[in-house]
Order: C-alpha cells, then structure tokens, then sequence
C-alpha cells in the first residue's frame, strides 16, 4: 500500500498544495519554522485525530485534507467498507477530511460520507507516526501481543485458540442463560407455556392470512356488491322490458331477415352468440349474489377470525409466518427449560472439553511466544546499540493473565530502560520524544518482516543525535523503506542524504500573507539544500554534502 498522494488546501500557512510521493525513503527537510510539522497535522486529521477550527488559514471558510492510497489492500476492506456504506475500490483509497470555521467536521472515505470512528480505525492500519504526538500503535499492549506473534509465526496457534475460545464463551453464555434462578426460571415457563397454547390453539398456516383477509374485505361490501350484481341481473333478464326479452324479439327478427337474404346469417350468428353470453351473465351474477350473502354466524366467525390474527400480531410479530416462528422458538425455549438438567450437564460437559482444549491450544500459543520473545528482545537491542543507547536494556516480558482472552492467557509488554542503572519502564512511560522515536525506529527494523502497517511516518527522531548515530539512522531508514514506505522529517543531513526522495518545506512573504510550500529537490539543489543543514554553503560544505550523496 503506498501513499500516493496528499493535498492540503487552507490549513494553517498552507494556501493550496498537492504533494506526489514517491515509494521508498522520502526526506522531508527545511529551517525552523517553516511549516514542516503541517504535513504531520495533516496526516493526523485524516487519520481521525481531534481537530480545531483554528486550524483553519485566515481569510477562509474551510480547510480540507486529502489522500489517495494505492495498493491491494483496498479490496480488502471492501467487506468492512460494504458493511458501513461505503464505495468500495479495488486499487485506490481515497480520505477525505474538512474542518470549517463553524466547527463542522466531515470526513469521507471513498467519496461516502463516514465517521470519525471509522476513519480513525483505517487511518491505525493505514499509517503509523512516531514522533512528538499521541498517533502510536506500537504503545498498545494489545498491538504489541500481536506484532510478537507476527515474530513468533504464531497466526495460526492464535487463530485456533481464537476459535475455541469463542466456542466456549458461547457454551458458557447458554448455560448461564438456562441455569437462571428458579422462581425467575418458572416464570419464564409460565409465560413460554401460555405463549405456546395461544398460538397453537389458533391453528394458523402461513397461507391462511391472505385468504381470511380477502374474504373480510369481500364480506365488508357485501351488500354493496349484491345491489349492484342484481342491479346488472335484474336489467338483463327481470324487469319488464329486461335486454334479453328485447334480443329475443329481434332474434325473430333477424331470422326472417335471413330466409329473405342468406347472405345476413353471418350477422344473426352473433346475435344468437351475443343473447348466449348475456344469458351466462345473467346466472354468473345469480350465482355470485348467492355467495356472497352470508348469513350473520359466519360474518361473525370471520371477524373473530381476523380479530385473532391482528391480537397474536401485537404481541409475537408482523404477519402470521411471523407469529409461527416465534412459537416454534418459545416451544424450543420451553422444551429446554423443561429439560433443563439434561440440557445443563451436556453443556456443562462441552464447556469442560472447549476448557481443556483451550488450555492445551493455550500452552502451545505460550511456547511459541517464550521462544520468540528473547530473540525479539536482542534483535531490539543490537538496533538500539546502532541507534547509539550503547548501554540501554530491552525486553519483552510475558505475563499470564488472571482471564483468558481472545488472544490467548498470555499479556504482553515491551519494557526500555536507556541508560544504565535505569530500571526497565513500558514504553508509554517514555517521556522523552526523541527516546521513543529512536526506539520505535529499533522495534520496526527488528519486525520489518511482520510489521502490517505499510506508511511509516517520523517526525524529527534526531533530538539529540549526531556524528555516527546519524548515520545509522539514516541506514535504518534506508532498510525499512524496502518494505514500507518511509517518510521522515529531519534536521540531521546523513538523514536525508539516505533518502530516495528529497522535499524542502519553505516559507515565504507575499502580499502581507505568510505561504508555506513544498517542493522536491535534486541534483545541485539537494547538495544546496543538505550543505544549508550542515551549516551553509561553503565550498567545504557543499562537498561533504556530495559526498554524503554518493554513500547512497
């Protein structure tokens, strides 16, 4: 996954920039002050921090961040983005984030509206800052236990304890539903018992409901629907001068017409068709009349019926099939309860063998973590000796928890001391930025192989550092941008020597206006620009810049 690229428009100094990123190591440098922590603020709206409207540039509304990430792990989240309404991508993934004077926040994924929520728990998977800010993942016991299982190889004894723990709180959370008190217990049976006989007593069938309703409504008009059928039968075939006494006459009419001329046989064939027609009218409507007069027992049979219908829909659910399944559920329940001790020693039982297996998947999970931590720890600690805390400590100490976890029986916390005679602290404990930075740097060299997160972002992790020590951090670098992509704000030149890219942040005076930019530099510009963060542009300068360049 890469980022591709970020646009800024009226954040603090920035009036309008859009940034291409290139993979690899990206060196981001220039003087004080000239605007460089923006591009972190940037990134660190989009990645769900807390934002102020402040934040805004004068003179204008509304600042807005944007970023395009490119790889496969859009299709990915595609599941989780369905799953939330959001577009879903199969190469780019594109944040959004706007923050007006107002105080209004929005934030976009794909172009879908989302929350901060979401956009916070992407962003954690997205990218990882390490310098003077709160944006850390690697201080987080629970992504500290998963980075060494990722060392440990351990995915798959993870995932099958997973599974069985999951087996088991299910079991567990049935048995404790069973096993209620008892007078809570009867009186759950009381009202199952009662809830069963009112909706078996009722005799329902899925298909009955629409046929009961069809013939309310028919029996609702009733007496509209005879007027008017024997209205039509009375006039066809009743009343004095009924239509088929006078198609009767001049039926006679028609054959005399024919015996005349043959050639109208045709024309008094569709009258004789024409009476017959009318004629079955005349008794379909008779018929109908018949029918539909019900006599008042079974007008009142059918309104109790559907009286029935709408009470059971009240209490157990929308339509009948409804009001069905919910007995078959409540006749299920009352069976269990009813059968409550054996249904409790078999689970009881199960739970006993998902523990047991738990505890022997657990073990395994523990060996494997036992084996890896040590070799995580000095792995940790030749880096941090290259990284110059020559005499600090590292360990990654494993303790077992009181209650298993998803995750297994085993807590995990990553422990640094820097100097000696220092007792070992976890790293949240770190108050120096400059420490935690340098040992975020040593952490991610170590698990460069199993880290995730693919944008690694450090801020100004030199506080303090110089001569060799630099070096090494810019090799550092160097290594972990063959897997991820590495973007570091620096003051130290073997730093941004190191990198494959280089941007200078500048600022400038325009109008009265202060406008921070970016901009990349190459060749002579960058030997200018590495020669300026040497201490200027001497001859002298300019040459150790060079030769810094061509290490690399």
């Amino acid at each position: 996954m890469l980022l591709q690229l970020l646009r800024i428009k009226n954040l603090a100094l920035v009036e309008d920039l859009e940034w291409e990123i290139a993979p690899g190591f990206t060196a981001i440098t220039g003087e004080t002050g000239a605007g460089k922590s923006i591009i972190i603020g940037a990134l660190q709206l989009l990645l769900g921090e807390r934002a102020d409207k402040s934040l805004v540039r004068t003179g204008a509304e509304m600042c807005t961040v944007e970023a395009i990430f490119h790889g496969d792990y859009c299709a990915k989240c595609n599941a989780q983005f369905d799953e939330s309404g959001i577009e879903p991508s199969e190469n780019d993934l594109i944040l959004k984030r706007s923050l007006s004077l107002a105080g209004t926040n929005r934030q976009f994924i794909n172009g879908s509206p989302t929350t901060l929520a979401n956009l916070k728990e992407l962003g954690d998977d997205l990218v990882d800052l390490h310098g003077p800010h709160d944006h850390q993942s690697l201080l987080s016991s629970e992504r500290q236990l998963d980075l060494l299982d990722a060392f440990a190889n351990a995915g798959d004894a993870r995932e099958n304890f997973g599974n069985i723990f999951r087996q088991a709180r299910a079991l567990e959370a049935e048995h404790a539903a069973l096993n209620t008190a008892e007078t809570a217990r009867e009186q759950e049976l009381d009202l199952l018992r009662h809830q069963v006989k009112e909706i078996t007593s009722a005799n329902l069938s899925a298909e009955e409901e629409m046929q009961i309703e069809s013939r309310y409504r028919l029996a609702n008009n009733s007496r509209r629907l005879i007027e008017i059928a024997s209205a039509v039968a009375t006039k066809l075939s009743e009343a004095d001068e009924a239509i088929l006494s006078q198609l009767a006459e001049t039926q006679k009419l028609l054959r005399e017409l024919e015996k005349l001329d043959p050639a109208m046989a045709t024309v008094v064939n569709i009258h004789e068709t024409a009476v017959i027609e009318l004629s079955d009218i005349a008794r379909d409507l008779g018929r109908y009349t018949e029918n539909l007069d019900l006599d008042p027992a079974q007008l009142a049979a059918l309104d109790q019926r559907v009286s029935l219908f709408e009470s059971l829909k009240r209490k157990y659910g929308a339509t009948i099939p409804d009001v069905i399944a919910f007995g078959e559920r409540a006749a299920q329940r009352m069976r269990k309860i009813e059968g409550r001790d054996e249904e409790l020693q078999r689970l009881a039982s199960e739970i006993a063998t998902h523990r047991a297996e738990s505890r022997k998947a657990g073990e395994t999970l523990r060996k494997l973590r036992a084996k890896a931590a040590p070799k995580l720890s000095e792995r940790v600690c030749r880096n941090l000796r290259d990284l110059g805390f020559k005499q600090s400590q590292f360990e990654v100490r494993m303790s077992e928890m009181d209650r298993a976890r998803a995750s297994g029986f085993d807590a995990v916390e990553l422990l640094f001391s820097p100097n000696p005679g220092e007792p070992l602290k976890p790293m949240r404990a770190i108050a120096s930025s400059g420490e935690i930075s340098r040992l975020m740097l040593a952490i991610k060299s170590a698990l460069v192989a199993q880290d995730a997160v693919p944008v690694l972002v450090f801020d100004e992790i030199d506080a303090n550092v110089g001569g060799e020590i630099a070096h090494a951090v810019g090799a550092r670098m160097r290594e972990l941008a063959k897997r991820h992509q590495v973007l570091c704000i620096t003051h130290l030149p073997p730093v941004a020597a190191a990198a494959s890219s280089h941007f200078v942040v500048t600022k400038e005076v325009r109008g009265g206006r202060t406008f921070t930019q970016l901009r990349e530099v190459t060749g002579k510009g960058r030997r200018e620009e590495i020669a300026r963060m040497l201490g200027g542009k001497s001859d002298e300068a300019l040459k150790l810049a060079a030769t810094m360049l061509d290490q690399h």
